[in-house]
């Protein structure tokens, strides 16, 4: 996401309102992390509903244009949710988000025919302290992540090419490979996104802009810790098999 198009600059705080200034960017940031926790509960119970029904993975996964076509969806909202955000009512972003979520969590639905119930709830745990820790540490943290985000972004790019290179490769040592960097990738991802919500919270925005920050925030960190969870699931293994 580009956190640019948010930013402005604040008045100088003191006294009074540096009190005013904390309880604007907590306010921001509960709401941040209390809508990434919906949309990681929505994704849950999408994922565990359409793998407990045999019609419903073979509508989602036995049909090559529905498997695609949701595929794509997703892809074109993850761009396209953040660049029309303020162009949209605040119902229509938190519905897109939301949506985005289902979505998600149906195209997460194989990984419970792949991988041991054990190792989904071992991964999750160990996932949830990982993405707390660093969300923890870019919010705090008095250095400035903006550099390391832009080497980020190139690294994630890289990172997209290489897994499109190993569909047609089937290297199992780039496979190791990429789930290392994916790891450390979206690590550093969350401490980064955290720190740049918490700068735009603190911009004297008004309240329409900061509800909207609140949701494009929340879905980039829920995708952090999605994405994190998925790497580290493939780090762990215990397939079934």
């Amino acid at each position: 996401m580009d956190y640019n198009q948010y930013k402005q600059t604040p008045p100088v705080y003191n006294g009074g309102s540096q009190n005013a200034l904390a309880t604007q960017v907590n306010a921001v940031m509960r709401k941040v992390y209390v809508r990434m926790f919906i949309g990681l509960l929505i994704s849950a119970f999408c994922a565990l509903g359409v793998a407990s029904s045999q019609a419903a993975m073979a509508f989602f996964f036995g049909n090559q244009i529905v498997f695609w076509g949701m595929l794509i969806a997703m892809f074109v909202m993850a761009w396209v949710i953040p660049s029309r955000a303020m162009r949209m009512s605040q119902g229509a972003l938190i519905g897109c988000f939301c949506l985005f979520s289902a979505l998600m969590g149906a195209w997460l639905a194989p990984i419970f025919f792949v991988y041991k119930m054990g190792t989904i709830v071992y991964t999750l745990f160990i996932t949830a302290g990982t993405f707390g820790a660093m969300s923890v540490y870019g919010y705090f943290t008095k250095s400035d992540l903006s550099k390391m985000g832009s080497y980020l972004m190139m690294a994630l790019f890289g990172l997209i090419i290489l897994m499109v290179v190993n569909i047609f490769a089937k290297s199992s040592t780039i496979e190791w490979i990429v789930s290392i960097v994916g790891v450390l990738l979206f690590v550093g991802l969350t401490a980064w996104d955290t720190q740049q919500v918490k700068r735009i919270a603190m911009a004297n925005l008004d309240p329409a802009v900061s509800d909207r920050l609140a949701t494009i925030g929340a879905m980039n960190l829920y995708l952090d810790f999605i994405n994190l969870f998925i790497f580290l699931l493939r780090i762990f293994g215990g397939s079934r098999d």
